[in-house]
């Protein structure tokens, strides 16, 4: 039997990723305020934006009065010279972003919390990601597909966006949205156990 799961977020990437990795995941959805502090830096922004996603979850997880199991949470962003890019609130402010974001080498950072019998238990990861120089009719093109709005850093390395990507050292899951091998270490310190690759194997064949 897959472990079961709880995830803090609607992210149909963070799910399809927890499936992956031969979890049961069942979301939990709850909305917290993100919007950063005066002169916060990024890793400390994502950090703490996780934490309270974390702390929302608990609560959520009680009113719901669900089985008990770990709660997964994370948050991804992108960040250039200190400035944090979320996702954009409209295709003017993607395109913005990704004209920022156009022929440069830029950070993903991702932070992953999971609860378990009372333990806060968290891990970043920061990969960097260079983008080609983008002409303006690819930029108006991409967000044509709306893709770009619901992203962070209005890109999605796993869709048509990894078409601008020239360069990634880090994490590709990271990237998309949830750093695995982080998360994988982080509950397998609460004793929760991931299925063996020859068990995801034959989950895979059947």
């Amino acid at each position: 039997m897959k472990p079961l799961v709880y995830l803090a977020s609607g992210s149909p990437r963070r799910f399809e990723l927890l499936k992956q990795m031969g979890l049961n995941p069942q979301k939990i959805l709850m909305t917290i305020d993100e919007t950063p502090k005066d002169a916060e830096l990024p890793e400390e922004y994502v950090k703490r934006v996780t934490l309270l996603k974390a702390h929302a979850a608990v609560e959520r997880k009680k009113q719901l009065m669900l089985p008990k199991a770990p709660i997964i949470v994370a948050d991804t962003i992108v960040s250039l010279n200190d400035t944090i890019y979320g996702k954009p609130k409209d295709p003017e402010q993607a395109k913005e972003i990704l004209g920022i974001l156009s022929g440069q080498t830029h950070q993903v950072i991702s932070s992953v919390c999971v609860v378990y019998e009372g333990q806060f238990l968290q891990k970043e990861q920061i990969s960097q990601v260079t983008l080609t120089q983008l002409t303006e009719q690819s930029i108006d093109a991409y967000i044509h597909t709306r893709e770009p709005l619901d992203k962070a850093g209005a890109y999605g390395i796993q869709g048509l966006g990894a078409l601008f990507v020239t360069h990634i050292a880090g994490s590709y899951s990271s990237v998309m949205g949830l750093p695995i091998f982080e998360t994988a270490q982080l509950l397998e310190q609460c004793k929760i156990h991931l299925p063996d690759m020859s068990q995801l194997d034959q989950e895979k064949n059947d």
